[in-house]
């Protein structure tokens, strides 16, 4: 079993959980470098983007402090998201105990990075296997405000209770699937385990994305909750261009009467980001969706409220990298208290960072404009079926060791 088709849990609500909104890194990065530092077994990482900047050297202090007073620490960065890692970084970090693993390395090409498909997109933080992190937010310096105009704004959420022993256990398990074996993972869980009892009143579930057997669990739960929609949806998404059966969901749920509200990027990252949601502002707000263009800085959350009671949080994107190709977690809230602190937050957004997007500021409809409409449909109508054609390789799970001659790092492969 390659380190992508690690099984999901059994995705039924498990009540008793405390579940705390934290929004950008200044409410992120506090409160995991404190969890870290108080970890007296356990601490357990997994990200798609360190960098070595302000950010990712104080997670590398943390990591380095737990290790060096006897706390087991394991880091899983994707090779595509942080492939410029100085050997003085990961030695600092393999000197002092930290198991530092990289999914899919791969190789350059005329310093071209080639592993762009089925990245490790996850982001997830395990404490003692009684603390989880679960969202959106990287280990970089532009998740900080004082970053400047490209700050990005995002979101993230911390548990404790029942619901973080299926987060613990699935992060064990991808550990162990990339090489080390099930007696591994039940030693592993069983030394470090510990019965959750109940720390608040939340039901949740925690649902992930892989390659073979759950490749579209995120987007189905996107799909049912739209459904049952009464009042209102408010989606806030960095990356947005879902399938069609997620559009048409939507525009239902629209002409039913619910009051369905996008949060897209104004000023993106990147501007094809923008290109490519804008091609569909047509069909949805003809419809009746309202859209927001988050001015401030580049969005980069990945949100979403229906009604009173569901909520989501977590790394998946609604495009077809992230509904088709990456690996994602998300957690998934049924809690009115927490629904409503995500709501007010969103509305804040709204109501002042935004600029909503009027039928009038669109470009007129032309024959050319169309035809590019008719493919576009078809495009989301079909690609997730298309995605699956494309090369499904075995990415491995590798450990990087001490720096090597060359002033790289010494990849064992463990797959």
């Amino acid at each position: 079993m390659s380190i992508s088709e690690i099984p999901n849990g059994h995705q039924r609500w498990i009540g008793g959980n405390r579940i705390d909104l934290l929004e950008n890194g200044e409410e992120f990065f506090p409160r995991v470098f404190e969890a870290i530092r108080e970890a007296r077994r356990e601490v357990v990482i997994e990200t798609f983007i360190l960098f070595e900047d302000k950010v990712g050297t104080q997670l590398h202090e943390a990591m380095r402090a737990a290790a060096q007073r006897g706390v087991k620490v394991d880091l899983m960065i994707d090779g595509f998201g942080s492939p410029d890692l100085s050997p003085e970084f990961i030695s600092g970090l393999t000197s002092a105990g930290v198991k530092v693993r990289v999914f899919d390395p791969g190789e350059r090409l005329f310093g071209q990075r080639l592993n762009a498909f089925r990245r490790m997109h996850r982001k997830i933080v395990v404490i003692d296997g009684s603390l989880a992190f679960v969202g959106g937010i990287n280990y970089s310096a532009d998740h900080l405000m004082d970053f400047g105009p490209k700050a990005k704004q995002d979101y993230a959420v911390e548990l404790a209770g029942p619901i973080v022993s299926e987060i613990h256990r699935f992060v064990l398990h991808a550990i162990a699937v990339g090489g080390k074996g099930p007696g591994w993972f039940r030693r592993r869980l069983k030394a470090t385990h510990e019965h959750n009892g109940p720390a608040g009143e939340a039901e949740a579930q925690f649902v992930t994305r892989d390659n073979r057997r759950h490749t579209n669990d995120i987007e189905r739960h996107y799909r049912a909750a739209i459904r049952s929609a009464r009042q209102r949806i408010v989606i806030a998404n960095a990356y947005f261009f879902p399938g069609y059966r997620l559009i048409k969901e939507m525009r239902r749920a629209a002409r039913r009467g619910v009051d369905v509200r996008l949060i897209l990027q104004g000023e993106p990252d990147m501007p094809i980001v923008k290109v490519a949601a804008s091609m569909l502002y047509h069909h949805l707000l003809h419809a009746g969706v309202r859209i927001y263009e988050y001015c401030e800085r580049p969005l980069h959350g990945k949100v979403a409220l229906v009604d009173e009671q569901w909520s989501t949080v977590g790394s998946s994107n609604l495009d077809p990298l992230s509904l088709s190709l990456n690996l994602e977690a998300n957690v998934i809230v049924r809690d009115k208290a927490f629904t409503q602190v995500l709501w007010e937050r969103l509305d804040h957004l709204m109501q002042h960072s935004c600029k909503q997007v009027e039928t009038s500021d669109l470009t007129e409809w032309s024959g050319w404009r169309l035809v590019r409409s008719f493919f576009i449909f078809h495009l989301m109508r079909w690609y997730p079926a298309w995605a699956g054609w494309l090369p499904r390789h075995a990415p491995r799970l590798k450990p990087l060791d001490a720096p090597d001659a060359r002033g790289g790092a010494t990849q064992t492969d463990a797959a």
